[in-house]
C-alpha cells in the first residue's frame, strides 16, 4: 500500500470512529425520537445541497454550513452550556453526518464545483 492510499485509509478509518461515537450519543440524546425518524434526520443536512439550484458558489456555502464541523461544535458547546438537549442533539447530528460524508470521501465543497472538495475530486482517480 503506498503512502497517500495509507493516509486515505486512516483518515476514512479516523472518520468512521467519530461517526460511530456521534451515532453512540445520540442513542444517549435521542429526545425520546423514533429510529425511523433519525435516519431521516441523519440525511437531512444535504437538504443544504439545494443551494446549488441558484449557483455553485451560493451551493457550496449553504453545504459547508451545515457539513462544517465547527458549527456543529457552537452547536454542542451552546447546547452543554445551556442544558439544551436539541442544540447538543443538533450538534451530534451534524458531527455524525459530515464525518460520515468524510469517511465516504465527501468533503467540504469549493465554489467552483460541486465535484472539487476538501478530500479532491469526486468521482476521479487519486
Amino acid at each position: 500500500m503506498n503512502q497517500e492510499k495509507a493516509m486515505d485509509f486512516t483518515i476514512r478509518f479516523e472518520e468512521a470512529a467519530i461517526t460511530a461515537v456521534a451515532i453512540y450519543l445520540l442513542s444517549k440524546y435521542n429526545l425520546g425520537l423514533p429510529v425511523w425518524l433519525w435516519v431521516l434526520l441523519f440525511f437531512s443536512p444535504d437538504f443544504s445541497m439545494l443551494g446549488y439550484v441558484a449557483n455553485a458558489r451560493i451551493g457550496a456555502f449553504t453545504y459547508n454550513l451545515f457539513h462544517h464541523r465547527g458549527v456543529a461544535l457552537a452547536l454542542l458547546a451552546t447546547g452543554f452550556l445551556m442544558h439544551l438537549d436539541i442544540f447538543i442533539t443538533g450538534g451530534l447530528l451534524l458531527v455524525a453526518h459530515s464525518s460520515f460524508d468524510r469517511m465516504l470521501g465527501y468533503g467540504l465543497k469549493f465554489p467552483d464545483d460541486f465535484k472539487h472538495t476538501s478530500s479532491g475530486w469526486i468521482g476521479k482517480d487519486k
